[in-house]
């Protein structure tokens, strides 16, 4: 495991070697980009998508001035201490009602191989910021840009406690993780969210008979808990997460019965 207190270089990724690993013919990669700065990737990508660009687009920023996750919340970090990207996906026509479940895709593929990667305990609450001991290591941000979807990624990887962008996240690195190199849990990402978006993709988007829906459910550390949702226009729900559905909602039981939410800040009651 590592030591949280080595202080770790930091050093920067090879495009040229990334992109020998992910694009390939046939494959979901068609061009990856690294570049030094930028403010948003997700902006970046949002308008190559409306300029026509292909799915299969990935740029990776070193150092993002301006990123922001859901809720226009702000999400910073010193150069080079985790991984920022966003990709582009254009999912077939038949797929577009159920395009909600591609945030909690994204996430179940950043948490699987963080899993296996680091060694530890990695889950998912609701619907797709990733956790390690309930502190939040990696989030993610969703646009639709027309007939394309722009799905961006932020892992905390080699931050130290006093960069951390809100006091309650973590990063790899003070986690004990075995794994603190960002190319490899890029490379891994990337991967995996091939294989689970493609099989999605050739079920019409169907959760249940991709197994995307029981994967979520085994990642998912809300289902079971006591939960407080602050749901859109200022409401709360307190109640127990029961389960999450087909259409990737969250089932809350409630003093009224079970509500199912489609979108929400959820927080563990502890």
């Amino acid at each position: 495991m590592t030591s949280p207190f080595v202080d770790l270089e930091r050093p920067p990724l090879r495009a040229g070697a990334l992109r020998s690993a992910l694009v390939a013919e046939g494959g979901l990669w068609s061009d990856l980009r690294v570049v030094a700065e930028t403010g948003s990737t997700n902006a970046d990508v949002a308008a190559a998508a409306a300029a026509g660009a292909p799915e299969g687009l990935v740029l990776v920023a070193e150092h993002q001035t301006a990123g922001r996750g859901r809720a226009d919340r702000e999400w910073s970090a010193p150069p080079r201490s985790g991984l920022t990207f966003s990709v582009l996906l254009r999912p077939p026509g038949p797929t577009r009602p159920m395009w909600g479940w591609l945030p909690l895709l994204v996430g179940l593929s950043v948490a699987t191989p963080l899993t296996r990667l680091s060694g530890l305990d990695v889950g998912l609450k609701w619907p797709n910021d990733i956790l390690v001991a309930e502190r939040k290591v990696a989030g993610l941000l969703a646009e639709v840009v027309g007939d394309a979807v722009v799905l961006g990624v932020g892992i905390n990887v080699s931050l130290r406690g006093d960069e951390l962008p809100v006091p309650a996240a973590t990063s790899l690195h003070l986690a004990g993780s075995d794994v603190v190199d960002r190319a490899p849990v890029l490379r891994a990402v990337l991967r995996d969210l091939a294989t689970r978006y493609r099989t999605w993709c050739d079920a019409d988007g169907d959760a249940e008979t991709s197994g995307l829906l029981d994967d979520y459910r085994a990642a998912c550390v809300t289902i079971g808990r006591d939960v407080t949702v602050h749901l859109p226009g200022g409401r709360e729900l307190t109640g127990r997460a029961r389960d999450v559905d087909g259409a990737g909602r969250l089932l809350v039981e409630g003093t009224d019965g079970v509500e199912a939410l489609a979108a929400g800040d959820v927080v563990h009651v502890r």
